[in-house]
């Protein structure tokens, strides 16, 4: 990178905080920060959606699977969480918005104490914090190492640089903040991209032009859409975890339907985010399936590739612009998994751990949100120097085996308690799923695999380890409501509230009351809040 390329990486940053800033104009309650009062557009929402679900972990994790097997990382990455999101603009985002125009929640988990109880709440809070802190700090490591191959500063400076400026405009702007810069993020992807795309096209000619190139010996097998260890029950895994993910299972995204103005905005909303995973990705991805042909990655996973890529293709300014395009997504991503933790931490955990915090003012739970964020985004970025290490292995490990193995557990409760056909599924049914879903993620990952990698075998297939611990708790959750139903009249009212779609045309963005619902100290033993 020279001046040009600097200059242009800084004037993002300097936008990107000025975004933040002006939004802090919008955000005068906790409604505002983490829902945006239920005012946002359906088309800012979704472009919002899109832009969160992915990060610079694309342009080094899953550009060194596009770069070793080819396209079987559309295949396996983008296309299933396209289909999991348009399934689920019909099952899941209308149900999400509804949290928030009729229950008047500003945290995709606060209708669980009414839904289940205080424990399972708690459960699914606490071990869905811990796991977002771990993905996030993956996600800083992966824009650090970007940023290393093109400046040369070292990890934790990377780290520090892209953490620094995402807290300043999410905790100064809340969700709005989020969103307007997720807008102007996609927009500097969509140039990036494109000049990336053709860049890499008018190389072609040497290689047997567009459709030729395929021939090349350096892309024997990378059209095969399922190869290597991304075969056909890794697929079906993956776009089973990416349903529940992708549709509020991670709660970022669930704050992005619960944004819109009604239901029914929300289910445009996840429409055209499954839009965008169907296209825009390829565009991206295509220079990374040529890869093989114009560079030699220098790390083993091929993780390096797609910056080297750019540097050796792309003028400086260009340079800068591909560069600010690696933060943009990062950045996007990062500020809204801040946001998400925020909203369950201020009106989920800290209403439980503090009696001060069940009375919180209007100023006091705006305090108590940014402090949330910033402590958030500090503790990620710690664990972000260690991705490295012998306990994570690797950007990709932390993402594809951390991430979407112990995602099920925690989405299963949360995402299927929406549902009236999982009424009878309750407390014991939610806490039993959770608590088993783990250790079969633990048991799987860990001791089963180190055994059979000790025997002499490969372990246990990353499908397997990725889906037992999803299907574990599906079953379980699914099972125990049958043996022991728990369903009740308050909770059944809950879901009734849920599901029923009358009057979703007329229903108007509602305020969130500032202080968080009274909680008694013995209902952290059970029962129902």
């Amino acid at each position: 990178m020279n001046g040009l390329d600097w200059a242009v990486l800084i004037a993002y940053f300097a936008v990107m905080t000025a975004i933040g800033i002006w939004s802090h104009k919008r955000v005068s309650n906790v409604s505002d920060f983490f829902t945006a009062g239920g005012k946002m557009p359906w088309w800012l929402s979704g472009i919002s959606h899109h832009m969160s679900g992915y990060s610079a972990v694309m342009f080094t994790g899953y550009a060194g699977i596009a770069y070793t097997y080819g396209v079987t990382s559309f295949v396996t990455w983008s296309f299933p969480i396209a289909i999991g999101i348009a399934i689920g603009s019909k099952l899941f985002a209308p149900r999400l918005n509804r949290l928030r125009s009729r229950l008047h929640v500003a945290s995709p988990l606060e209708y669980l104490k009414n839904r289940y109880n205080i424990p399972t709440q708690q459960a699914l809070a606490w071990s869905g914090m811990l796991l977002k802190i771990v993905d996030v700090g993956a996600k800083w490591a992966a824009i650090a190492t970007l940023l290393s191959v093109f400046t040369g500063v070292t990890l934790t400076q990377g780290i520090i640089i892209t953490g620094g400026v995402t807290a300043i405009y999410c905790t100064v702007g809340g969700l709005w903040a989020d969103a307007l810069t997720e807008l102007g993020q996609f927009v500097i992807q969509l140039l990036a991209g494109v000049a990336m795309f053709v860049a890499v096209v008018a190389e072609l000619g040497d290689h047997g032009g567009f459709f030729g190139v395929w021939d090349e010996p350096e892309l024997q097998g990378h059209a095969d859409p399922l190869v290597g260890p991304y075969g056909t029950i890794f697929l079906l895994a993956f776009l089973f975890i990416k349903l529940f993910e992708y549709n509020g299972g991670m709660w970022n995204q669930a704050q992005r339907y619960m944004a819109t103005a009604n239901a029914k905005e929300a289910e445009r909303s996840a429409r055209l985010s499954a839009i965008l995973w169907l296209v825009w990705p390829v565009v991206l991805f295509f220079p990374m399936w040529m890869s093989p042909l114009l560079v030699d990655a220098k790390k083993p996973d091929g993780s390096d590739s797609y910056g080297l890529l750019t540097e050796q293709l792309l003028p400086h300014g260009l340079l800068g612009l591909v560069v600010v395009g690696f933060f943009s997504h990062t950045m996007a991503m990062c500020s809204s998994d801040a946001n998400a933790i925020a909203a369950v931490f201020t009106r989920d955990v800290a209403p439980v751990l503090s009696k001060k915090a069940r009375g919180w003012s209007n100023r006091g739970g705006l305090i108590a949100a940014r402090v949330t964020t910033v402590v958030f985004l500090g503790l990620s970025m710690a664990i972000a120097t260690q991705v490295n290490s012998p306990t994570f292995k690797d950007i990709i490990t932390v993402v594809i085996k951390w991430v979407a193995g112990l995602m099920g557990p925690i989405a299963i409760p949360f995402m299927l308690g929406m549902l009236r056909n999982f009424r009878k599924s309750g407390p014991t049914a939610a806490l039993v799923s959770w608590g088993a879903g783990l250790i079969a993620f633990w048991l799987v990952n860990y001791p089963i695999h180190w055994q059979l990698s000790e025997d002499g075998g490969a372990g246990v297939p990353l499908e397997y380890q990725v889906s037992i611990p999803l299907a574990v708790s599906l079953i379980l959750y699914i099972a125990i409501g049958y043996i022991k139903p728990e369903d009740t009249p308050e909770r059944d009212a809950v879901l009734a509230r849920i599901n029923d779609s009358d009057d979703d045309d007329a229903a108007a963005a509602a305020a969130v009351p500032a202080p968080a619902e009274p909680v008694e100290t013995k209902k952290l033993t059970g029962g129902t809040a």
